[in-house]
């Protein structure tokens, strides 16, 4: 469990105390019922990482909302984007092993995480990892709800695949950005978890798929 629940669900369950205390018991009961969810909420699983080579795993639990391939400061990238809601899991991991090369924070607005001018307009924690004669890059982005990113790592550390490396909170997404020789492993709809999804393999070749790309292969058969 992170830390952070702590910080939300003793305060509460003071109050609960008190208000039991001086009222009755059954009007501490909300108190109670949100002090448990932010317990419930910052829970911290372990993931079984996988160890084979070249591997991107997911930084983060969620669905895959959009698979395509975008431009970044001048170079192409495939992208994938991960819609975290309030249910899922909120610890982030890293993509892949390597030393952080750039962190780059911006203060920006609340946009729903599923609207793609978030990506760009959102408040955001850009990281950059190299390892594995690659560079992946992602993008911690608060949403309508989140209001803090945390990033637990500093330039120039060793990070291994799957390790945790921060959290957003609440409702937000991750956009992932990886080179476009790879080859994707999921499609627009899949649910993914941080640490131990296989985004795509950095190695092989690319093959973006779609929900309407793979509604119509499975349509042909």
């Amino acid at each position: 469990m992170v830390r952070d629940a702590y910080y939300y669900a003793l305060p509460l369950l003071a109050a609960a105390a008190l208000v039991g205390w001086l009222a009755a018991p059954l009007w501490a009961l909300p108190a109670v019922l949100l002090a448990a969810f932010f317990l419930w909420f910052f829970r911290d699983p372990e993931r079984t990482v996988p160890a084979a080579p070249h591997l991107l795993v997911s930084p983060a639990d969620g669905k895959v909302t959009n698979i395509c391939r975008t431009t970044f400061e001048g170079v192409s990238y495939l992208h994938i984007s991960i819609f975290l809601n309030v249910f899922d899991v909120h610890v982030n991991r890293s993509p892949i092993s390597g030393f952080i090369r750039r962190v780059s924070y911006q203060k920006g607005k609340f946009l729903n995480a599923m609207n793609p001018a978030s990506a760009e307009q959102n408040e955001q924690n850009l990281v950059a990892v190299e390892g594995e004669g690659q560079t992946v890059i992602f993008k911690q982005i608060a949403g309508l709800l989140a209001r803090r990113i945390v990033f637990t790592r500093n330039l120039g550390d060793h990070v291994e695949r799957g390790e945790r490396i921060g959290l957003i909170k609440f409702g937000s997404r991750v956009d992932v950005l990886f080179a476009t020789s790879a080859g994707i492993q999921v499609k627009v709809g899949d649910r993914v978890k941080g640490g131990s999804s296989v985004l795509a393999h950095l190695t092989a070749k690319s093959q973006l798929v779609t929900a309407g790309a793979e509604g119509a292969r499975q349509g042909a058969r």
